[in-house]
């Protein structure tokens, strides 16, 4: 069994009443005599010597009295040696786990960095259950049973459960790690005025600077490449009463798409409650989701100077770029809202769009490199 990082993994560990026999041993004594000296019964030190019953504090107390190690030395003995017994236990536990685990996708978590690439069933197991931050299989159905009470998603979306809740999980522990401060309403709306400048930045520039200002208005913005049958492009929940999380898996690898995401999933903290957790594929048709696209459209275009822009029904290349200039925002941002609304076919000005792709070149914390989205250069 391959051995877990920082930590001793013995293969044997003696009970303490090894230890009490030897020093019995040592000093001509017999348990019965032993048991005189401690007041108690012999049936216990017996117990303890065959290692049937636990040493407790105040037989650690007793045994330093009567045979001089210290008690500190009997407790941290009994110590090991119970974690020794319980972690055996829980290794056959995990093993027959194997079936449940393999239905996670190990690689695409591997390839993150969110779990080891190990063979041994137990290890395969025991490193996924300490990703999810669960216990047991069971505890890991019924956190994910009280989050799908709470799922607000499209009829049509249809995910597989368990690529879901990796997927969610790797933004829980994003989000950790970006330490963002209390949510501020207020600060979180100047900031998302000023993120509109942003998405006409390439990748590398705009999302750490995305991330750092929703960060100090208690809003963590997590990017988790869409793990396979997840079939999710964003979710919004909230991890507390004061932090929000908007995550995004940037499933349509171009900027309008993904800008348009991001302000969808912002409109759900500063629209809807804190108990519910918004997931998009992309077809989402409940009122909530129809509210956060036009709160969205209308942030990044607004209404009055929208319906002005498009009277034309004729749009240049010349005409968007001077139109998306003139609202601070990137030109294929107006190409998909033209398209989504029919007013441009979707094959035109497709160029006017950026395209991004995943790339491993960034470290996002001292231990761990994971994927960052990446604009490709001409």
């Amino acid at each position: 069994m391959a051995k877990r990082e920082n930590q001793y993994d013995p293969d044997y560990v003696s009970p303490p009443g090894e230890t009490i026999r030897d020093l019995l041993e040592e000093r001509g004594m017999n348990q019965a005599e032993l048991a005189v000296r401690m007041g108690r019964p012999k049936k216990t030190i017996s117990e303890i010597i065959n290692g049937k019953a636990a040493i407790t504090t105040e037989t650690a107390l007793q045994l330093e009295l009567v045979l001089g190690a210290s008690a500190r030395f009997w407790n941290s003995r009994e110590q090991h040696y119970r974690e020794f017994i319980a972690r055996r236990e829980q290794e056959k536990s995990l093993a027959a786990q194997r079936d449940w685990v393999r239905k996670f996708p190990l690689k695409a978590l591997a390839d993150m960095g969110y779990v080891p690439k190990v063979r041994e069933p137990q290890e395969l197991v025991w490193n996924t259950l300490r990703f999810l931050g669960v216990s047991s299989p069971d505890q890991w159905s019924e956190v994910f049973s009280q989050q799908q009470v709470a799922f607000r998603r499209a009829t049509a979306f249809e995910a597989d459960d368990f690529a879901l809740s990796a997927w969610l999980r790797a933004g829980e522990i994003r989000a950790q790690e970006l330490q963002p401060g209390r949510y501020d309403r207020a600060s979180f709306i100047e900031r998302l005025n000023g993120s509109k400048a942003l998405t006409g930045l390439s990748m590398e520039k705009a999302v750490p600077r995305l991330q750092t200002v929703c960060a100090e208005a208690g809003v963590a913005v997590v990017f988790i490449p869409e793990l396979p049958k997840s079939r999710v492009s964003g979710a919004t929940r909230w991890l507390n009463p004061d932090l929000a999380l908007i995550q995004l898996s940037a499933r349509y690898k171009t900027n309008d798409h993904l800008w348009f995401t991001f302000f969808h999933e912002a409109a759900h903290i500063l629209l809807h409650g804190k108990r519910a957790i918004y997931l998009e594929s992309g077809d989402g048709d409940e009122e909530d989701e129809r509210e956060a696209d036009r709160w969205a459209a209308d942030f990044l275009i607004p209404r009055d100077e929208y319906e002005r822009f498009t009277l034309r029904r004729l749009f240049s290349r010349e005409a968007v770029v001077a139109f998306a200039n003139h609202l601070g925002i990137a030109p294929g941002i107006v190409v998909g809202r033209l398209q989504h609304d029919g007013l441009l076919p979707f094959r035109q000005l497709n160029g006017l769009k950026v395209r991004f792709r995943w790339a491993r070149d960034v470290v996002w914390s001292q231990s761990r490199k994971a994927p960052t989205l990446q604009t490709p250069h001409p």
